[in-house]
Parts: structure tokens; C-alpha cells; sequence
């Protein structure tokens, strides 16, 4: 196993992937493989898993009962964009077969994300000449709605900051393991408001990925790509009390260098920062259902709100197209706008 912890997630991702591949139609694997220069391993995994719950659909309602590794291109050539609409609809409300009794539902955004591996599968087969038609692209996709970012005040903020440094609302049980966790959640918490990162690049920081003398941390990226996001005082006390304690723990072996540790000694997990921010959050703000991202959120709209910058937001939180932090802004695009109707006097 890599002992960069990226390196340990991609071969975990990719032996994952190759896991969900046996379970899928043999001519499959050439399509993977194609894929492997464009696209991340988790971006893999995830359409295999979307993949997989519509050769679970042409299985049940199309082709009779056949195993979902027997479906061959033969069987996809029958296939026309009716079929393709009906897998959408299918999407609605549906019952993962071997997987769970429990129903699953797809808004907008969902069914978007399956049609589009759908689609990627069938132009793959197209232009290889697998196919002789490409039904999957006279299927348009559905109409999402943007919705309306949810951020802290700052005075939620505050109070959040002080939430888990006293921990004074948790219950009882909760407050046995807080005396040990709270220098940890508020490095964590302070680091993520501050910076705006992403919960899989706060997981992933490493000990000699800080250096305080710059003010800056070095990140991996969505894309694989290293950054260094720069912090302020604030973030800096945070982390540099945590660090003061833990250097007195001795972590398993393997999770030497990670920066974040669990009670376990371990990396933390993304899912535990997940937990620790919403239970935090839950006790400061009972309207408004936060997680990470809506402290990476947060961030972006206070960055915006003093630099009114949306290139320097976008290259910031790591946006690839600045159109997408166009978009999550755009309703303080008019704020500006409005500002600027009274900012220039005539008379």
C-alpha cells in the first residue's frame, strides 16, 4: 500500500472500481480504460455505480431477468432513446436490486449525473462503431433549479466557534469526549472556514504540509492537482494549539504524518468531519442544515463579499471554470450591481 495518503485513496478507488467491474458486462472494460487519462479514479467509480444501476434497470424491465454481466453490445443495440426516457423516470423512485429493501429517490441533479454516464457509455460505443446508433443523446437532461446558497452569519459564526470551544450545549455523553476532541474540531472548523478547502483536502493534510512561517498549506486538489491555500492569524492559533497536543500523541502505524487523527489514533475520516461539523453546527443555528461545504460556502461568500473578485474566488476554492462560482454568486453579482447604481452621482 502507497504511503502518500492520495496515493492510498487512488489504489483504494481503483481496486474498488475494478470490484464493481466483475459485477458488470464484460465489454465494459475497454470503456474504463478509455477513461483513465481523463478522469479521476473516484470520478471512475462513481459512474460505474450509475452504470450499474441501469444495466440493473435493462435487466429488469427490458431484457427479461438476463444477468447484468451476460448483457452484451447485441443487447444495447436494441436499446432506443424511449428506453433511455424510461430509465429516467425509472430514476424517480426505485429499489437498488441485492443492494437494499430500502427505496431510493433522484432529483434534477441526479438524474443528470446518470444520464450523463449513460450517455458517455454510448458515444464511446458509437464512435468505436459498437453501435449504429447513439440513443442516449436525443435524451435531454433535466432542468435543474439553482439553489439558494446557505451560509452562516457572522455572527453564527461566532457562536459556532465558541460552541466548540466550550461545548457547553452538548449532552452529557457527548461532553465525556469533548475535553479530548475540541482543540482538534477547532483546528478543523477554523481551517475549513477560513480557507474555504474542501473536506477530502482537510483529511488529507499531512504534518509537513504546514508552513507557518508563509502562512500556507498545501493541498491536493480535486483534480490531483497541489495547491497551497494561505491562512490567516485566526487559522494559525488554531492549528498550532492542536499541533501542541498533537505531538504528544503517538498515532497507529500508517498514520504517522496525517495532521488530523481520530480517537483511534487514525487519519480522520471524511464522514467523521462531516459528523463533528453538524453537530456543532446543529447547536448554534436550528434553521439551517450545515456541513462542510456550507462552511466552504461561507468562506466564498465573505472572499466575494470584501474583494469582490470572482477570479480570485474561483481560483481560491479551486474552480476549474469560473462559470461554476459565477453561478453559486450570482445573486450578489446583483448586490454589486445595485451598490453601483448609487455609487456614481450626477449632480
Amino acid at each position: 500500500m502507497p504511503a502518500n495518503y492520495h496515493d492510498q485513496k487512488k489504489a483504494q478507488e481503483t481496486q474498488r472500481l475494478r470490484e464493481m467491474l466483475r459485477q458488470l458486462p464484460l465489454f465494459l472494460g475497454p470503456y474504463f480504460m478509455s477513461l483513465g487519462d481523463q478522469t479521476s479514479s473516484l470520478t471512475r467509480v462513481g459512474y460505474a455505480y450509475d452504470l450499474r444501476i441501469f444495466f440493473n434497470y435493462l435487466s429488469e424491465e427490458i431484457l427479461d431477468g438476463k444477468p447484468i454481466r451476460e448483457i452484451t453490445v447485441d443487447d444495447l443495440i436494441k436499446i432506443d432513446s424511449d428506453h433511455v426516457q424510461m430509465f429516467m423516470e425509472y430514476l424517480t423512485y426505485y429499489i437498488p436490486q441485492g443492494e437494499t429493501e430500502e427505496a431510493l429517490q433522484n432529483a434534477a441533479l441526479g438524474k443528470s449525473r446518470k444520464l450523463a454516464a449513460v450517455r458517455g457509455l454510448f458515444k464511446y460505443l458509437y464512435m468505436k462503431k459498437h453501435i449504429p446508433a447513439n440513443p442516449a443523446e436525443l435524451v435531454g437532461f433535466p432542468k435543474i433549479t439553482n439553489k439558494t446558497i446557505t451560509t452562516l452569519e457572522v455572527d453564527e459564526i461566532a457562536k459556532l466557534l465558541d460552541e466548540v470551544d466550550s461545548g457547553e450545549k452538548l449532552s452529557p455523553k457527548q461532553k465525556e469526549f469533548h475535553e479530548r476532541t475540541k482543540l482538534r474540531d477547532a483546528a478543523i472548523i477554523t481551517l475549513l472556514l477560513g480557507t474555504g478547502m474542501r473536506v477530502s483536502e482537510c483529511v488529507g493534510i499531512d504534518l509537513n504540509h504546514i508552513d507557518f512561517e508563509v502562512g500556507g498549506i498545501k493541498v491536493t486538489r480535486k483534480g490531483g492537482d497541489e495547491m497551497v491555500l494561505y491562512f490567516g492569524e485566526e487559522v494559525a492559533a488554531a492549528l498550532e494549539a492542536y499541533m501542541a497536543e498533537r505531538d504528544k500523541t503517538t498515532p497507529l502505524a500508517g498514520h504517522e504524518q496525517a495532521l488530523f487523527l481520530s480517537l483511534q489514533n487514525r487519519r480522520i475520516t471524511d464522514r467523521a468531519v462531516q459528523n463533528l461539523v453538524k453537530k456543532y453546527a446543529a447547536l448554534v443555528t436550528r434553521l439551517k442544515n450545515i456541513s462542510p461545504h456550507k462552511l466552504r460556502s461561507t468562506f466564498g461568500t465573505q472572499l466575494y463579499a470584501e474583494t469582490g473578485d470572482i477570479y480570485l474566488v474561483a481560483n481560491v476554492l479551486g474552480h476549474a471554470d469560473v462559470n461554476t462560482t459565477r453561478k453559486h454568486y450570482a445573486k450578489m453579482d446583483e448586490q454589486y450591481r445595485r451598490r453601483a447604481a448609487n455609487a456614481v452621482k450626477l449632480r
